[in-house]
């Protein structure tokens, strides 16, 4: 029942390859792929943040309603990321 939340601290958080991947799009030299994740008649906002041969996974808390509006969220969210922290969300912890 909690495993995203395991997997959100574990570093785990990689979407299952039958989840939805929405249109990537380029956002200051980061390409940003949203990946919505089905549950319970809702959507998880969750994305992929790459550059170059970098990657960082990311779930959040929220649930939306559409799938469509989880791409929009998702991409929104990781623009905040890229923002707030950069290339450090590719550091390891």
């Amino acid at each position: 029942m909690f495993n995203w939340l395991k997997n959100a601290f574990t570093g785990s958080a990689q979407p299952k390859k039958e989840d939805f991947k929405g249109e990537a799009v380029e956002y200051n030299g980061y390409q940003i792929t949203p990946t919505p994740i089905a549950e319970g008649g809702q959507y998880r906002v969750s994305g992929l943040i790459e550059k170059g041969e970098q990657q960082h996974h990311f779930i959040r808390s929220d649930l939306v309603a559409g799938q469509e509006e989880a791409c929009s969220f998702s991409v929104v969210k990781a623009k905040l990321i890229i923002d707030q922290l950069g290339d450090r969300i590719f550091e390891q912890n």
